[in-house]
């Protein structure tokens, strides 16, 4: 087959991806998505937090969305499945690196990460960022622009371990803000949380005078995502 044919046929697999994607996720709001590395060893500190986020934000009615592999994204969904709620993983066929982990009752899978990007931000109700690689940084990039170009609905974006996390935020301060490629509200977009508790009082507190559900407004900016 030609790679113009198989250029044209590409499409129907991105489609097939959108579809499943869709008709799979569409109920399981509340959903909050959690990012961070794939390399972090079960004994790291912090995949054991990764795990006590989860199983607090299932256990408080959340879904939760992980990448569906090893490392933070598995500590994700192991928490979640211990839980009340769902555990959803989106895997990506990746050289090397991603597995799937065994702890997910919603399991899709994904040939393209721009697909995959669309339905972490698409059922999220909050973001929530550990430690990780280029990975978790573009995940992170995102998420900012897109809230920051207001192309997805404002959402809590939540840094976990603000050690790991102050060189770049500091970077933000002093580089882009200085320089003028960023506004000051910008810094506003995300917040640094430490502890499960936090996490849950900083979500709930964005959503106590609104609730979860998108607005009318939000509901017609998802769909252009």
């Amino acid at each position: 087959m030609s790679n113009e044919k198989r250029e044209a046929w590409k499409v129907f697999q991105i489609i097939a991806e959108f579809v499943d994607g869709f008709e799979q996720l569409s109920h399981v709001k509340p959903a909050v998505s959690i990012y961070g590395s794939a390399r972090t060893q079960t004994s790291h500190p912090d995949y054991q937090r990764a795990e006590e986020i989860a199983l607090a934000l299932s256990n408080a009615g959340f879904s939760v969305i992980s990448g569906g592999g090893p490392g933070i994204m598995e500590a994700a969904n192991k928490g979640a499945f211990n839980g009340a709620s769902t555990s959803i993983g989106l895997n990506v066929c990746l050289p090397h690196e991603q597995r799937s982990n065994p702890y997910q009752d919603i399991s899709l899978n994904f040939r393209h990460f721009f697909a995959r990007k669309v339905m972490f931000v698409k059922y999220a109700s909050a973001y929530v960022v550990l430690p990780g690689g280029f990975g978790t940084l573009d995940e992170l990039a995102e998420i900012l622009t897109l809230v920051q170009t207001g192309k997805t609905r404002r959402i809590p974006i939540i840094l976990i371990n603000g050690t790991f996390w102050k060189g770049l935020i500091d970077w933000f301060s002093d580089s882009l803000l200085a320089a003028g490629t960023i506004k000051k509200e910008d810094l506003e977009l995300f917040s640094i949380c430490e502890t499960p508790d936090e996490v849950l009082k900083t979500i709930f507190d964005f959503y106590e005078q609104r609730g979860f559900a998108p607005s009318a407004k939000e509901e017609e900016v998802l769909l252009e995502l």
